[in-house]
């Protein structure tokens, strides 16, 4: 049964056997998924350095391996979630996405969340800021967490 905030808008309680991540967790998690993304795109794009001569392959407004890198990027969170529930660095710390009605992550979940949310942090830089949101929020979402309705939580 749902709760009625100040604005007579039902809220879904959170469910109390949950340990959600907080912003620190996260943001240690993330690191250590920048060093496996960052690591790969170096072995998978150091053969590019011997193409053309070294020199950069424009495609319009982009590089070549700027778009291979962005690609990987996005692969790596989408498929290591929808796969496992967890990054690397999730898995290390021992946190993970779940849904927000705790059932299996869907397809449509993890692109709203892995691609749509990071896309739009990554493309408008200022909105990084809203990261912090974790912090402050009663489940600890971010904004990529409220688009793709998930939570990060303690892998108990």
């Amino acid at each position: 049964m749902s709760e009625m905030n100040e604005n007579n808008m039902a809220v879904i309680p959170s469910d109390p056997s949950h340990r959600y991540a907080g912003f620190w967790m996260r943001v240690w998690a993330y690191i250590i998924d920048l060093v496996v993304v960052f690591s790969i795109n170096g072995i998978l794009l150091v053969p590019f350095k011997f193409i053309n001569d070294g020199t950069v392959i424009d495609i319009g407004f982009w590089t070549l391996t700027g778009i291979i890198g962005a690609v990987i990027f996005y692969l790596y969170f989408l498929l290591m979630t929808r796969r496992f529930g967890q990054t690397i660095g999730k898995m290390i710390l021992g946190i993970k996405v779940i849904r927000e009605d705790n059932q299996a992550l869907q397809w449509s979940d993890l692109v709203f969340r892995e691609v749509v949310g990071r896309f739009i942090h990554r493309v408008f830089w200022f909105l990084s800021l809203l990261y912090i949101v974790v912090g402050f929020t009663r489940e600890k979402q971010g904004l990529h967490d409220m688009i793709g309705n998930t939570r990060v939580v303690f892998d108990d």
